[in-house]
Order: C-alpha cells, then structure tokens, then sequence
C-alpha cells in the first residue's frame, strides 16, 4: 500500500512565497544565471568553466595585486554613485563615459594651466571637474521635463558628443605636440594626486570617493533630499502630488551625478601616467561596471561597495583568465551585461507596475 505524499503546509507556503519576496532574490538570481551563462559559454568553447572562474579570482586576489585592486574597486564605485543617485528617483544615468571624460579634461587643463601650490591646485582641478561634468549632467534634466526627452536618452545620446569633443581636443587642439599617441603633456608634480604610503595606484584618490560614498549614504538615508529621491523612485505621481518638485529634485541628481563621474575622471588623469590619452579614461569599462553595480545594489548606497566587489574582481580577474585559461577577457564584459539586463527588466517591471496600481 503506498502512501500519497502531503500536501506542503500552508505557513511552508506563505515562508516560502515571503522568501522569494526578497529583495536579495532578482539580484542573487542575476548573478548566478550571468555565471551560468558564461559557465555555458566558456563549455562550449571546449575549456573548463571552474578552471576559468578560478583564475578570476586568484588573478583579482593576488596579494600582489591587491594595491590595482583596490584602486579599480574605487574607480567602480565612483561610477555607481554616477548611476545610483538618480536611481534613486527611477532615472538612468547612461551618459557616465561623457561626464568622466568632461571631468579628466578639465582636471587636466586646471593642473596644467593654473601656477598653484599642490595643496591648492589638486583640490581646484577636482572641484572644476566637478562643476563641469555636473553641469553637464545636469543638461538631461530640463530636457525630459520641458521638451519631453527621458534622461535615459538624453544621457545616452549627450555621452558620445562629449566623448568626441574631447578626443578632437585632443587630436588637433591641445595634445601634446610631437607625440604619437593623442594625450595631454604629463601633469606637473603639483598637479598630481597625492601618494598613500609606497602604493603604486591607489592614492588619495581613493579617500575622496570612499568621503563620496559616505555622502551620500548620509544624504540618501538622513535628509529630506533624499527622503524626496526614494518617494519619487517608489511612486512618481505620489511624490508630485505630495509637493515634491520632481523637474528640480531631476536637475539636482543629474548634477550630483555628473559631478561623482568627472570626479573619477580626474582622479584617474591625475594618476599615474598623469595625463589624459584618448579613449583611456572609457576603454577599462569602468562607466559599465558601475552601472551593474548600482543595479545590484538597487541604488542602496550603503550596498555599493559590496556589489562593486564583484565587478571588480571581474573587471581585475579578466586579464588573469586570458592568460592562464584561454578565456577572453571579454567574458566579463557578457556577465555584467547578463546583469544588467536582468536588473534593468526588473526595475522598469516594478516602475510600471507602481504607475498601473496607483492609476
């Protein structure tokens, strides 16, 4: 006589159904069928996926790597703020590669041109950087809200202007005469960022974008500004109708962006080479790293480093997977595009779903 088996009981359903609620879940599910993924990728190659995905780590782990490590780690970081802060409001920042490039130019032309003292100048040239890149952030926010153009567009098609623009300044304007490659003339030794200790690539570069990560976590969790981010990120309408200035509240994480991405690109022009070359600044995916951060982390600033993790050991371990199991680095570039693709579905299902429930 067999037995039928027992139906699950109803709290089994109700703690199972909670648990996939979680937020954690869509994120720990976008990584592990981006790992699936390429583990299927690589198969198919006829190499070994865990010889693959263990050069990854042993390349981005190495004790004698940990100092490059660290300083990609805060390059990625500084550009998941760029994506994060307007996250926060249900916007996508798509124009960091633009807003980096405006921000090293500017840092480089300060550092080359203004005869300050290091303690001044290097603080100046990060300042003016700042206040380019932000403004030039800030250009998507009038144009969504009095001409109609989504930020994700208006980002996305401003960023190659800017790219361009920089690169014909390069080329033909103020690159460094003689030269084969199209760059600045190297910085001036008052005009670099200062050293941490005997490291080789973190510097106090590294400090100011920790300070703007901690910024921002007090801002987003401690100030009205950023009560008035995550209410319009949870339901736009509410928040208008609730007395929230959505145009100007826009302009402002569109400054705060623009300003965090041309921040990274002054600290990556004013270390070493200390010179800013064409493509240099856009060509490590840094722009593209930190926007998979930020998705993961669901714009949370206080999750941010830890989901930059991630993508930094990707971004660092690539180059050891190339060497040591044949994979081309490029693999990495498909899991955090697995990635994005995932958490950006999700955020704009959860988005429409909000706008139809509050119709």
């Amino acid at each position: 006589m067999t037995s039928t088996p027992t139906k699950p009981q109803p709290r089994a359903r109700r703690l199972l159904a909670t648990a996939l609620r979680h937020p954690a879940v869509v994120p720990l599910g976008a990584v592990v069928l981006a790992l699936l993924i390429g583990a299927v990728i690589i198969a198919a190659a006829g190499l070994d996926p865990l010889t693959a995905y263990a050069a990854v780590l042993e390349g981005s782990l190495d004790p004698r790597q940990l100092d490059y490590t660290f300083s990609v780690w805060g390059f990625i970081c500084g550009m998941a703020l760029a994506a994060a802060i307007p996250l926060r409001m249900g916007e996508f920042n798509l124009g960091g590669n633009g807003q980096m490039v405006l921000g090293g130019l500017t840092a480089a032309w300060v550092a080359l041109n203004v005869p300050l003292p290091g303690i001044l100048l290097v603080p100046l040239a990060v300042l003016a950087a700042a206040i380019v890149a932000g403004g030039f952030g800030a250009l998507s926010a009038p144009l969504a809200t009095r001409f109609g153009i989504p930020i994700i567009i208006s980002t996305l098609l401003l960023s190659p202007i800017a790219v361009a623009v920089v690169s014909y300044l390069l080329r033909f304007q103020i690159g460094e005469a003689g030269s084969a490659v199209a760059q600045t003339p190297r910085l001036p030794e008052q005009g670099r960022m200062w050293a941490l200790g005997d490291l080789s690539y973190s510097n106090t570069g590294l400090l100011v974008i920790i300070a703007m990560m901690v910024a921002f976590y007090v801002v987003d969790s401690r100030s009205a500004v950023g009560f008035e981010l995550r209410v319009v990120g949870a339901n736009r309408r509410f928040g208008a109708y609730g007395g929230v200035r959505v145009g100007r509240l826009a302009f402002g994480a569109m400054a705060a962006a623009g300003a965090a991405a041309g921040i990274v690109g002054a600290i990556i022009v004013m270390s070493s080479p200390y010179r800013l070359i064409d493509g240099a600044l856009i060509s490590p995916g840094y722009t593209f790293a930190g926007l998979a951060a930020a998705l993961l982390a669901g714009g949370r600033p206080a999750l941010i480093p830890v989901t930059a993790i991630l993508f930094t050991i990707l971004q660092v371990g690539g180059a050891s997977m190339e060497r040591s199991a044949d994979v081309p680095r490029q693999l990495s570039d498909v899991l955090q595009g697995v990635v994005i693709v995932v958490l950006a579905l999700r955020t704009v299902l959860d988005q429409r779903r909000t706008e139809r429930s509050s119709a």
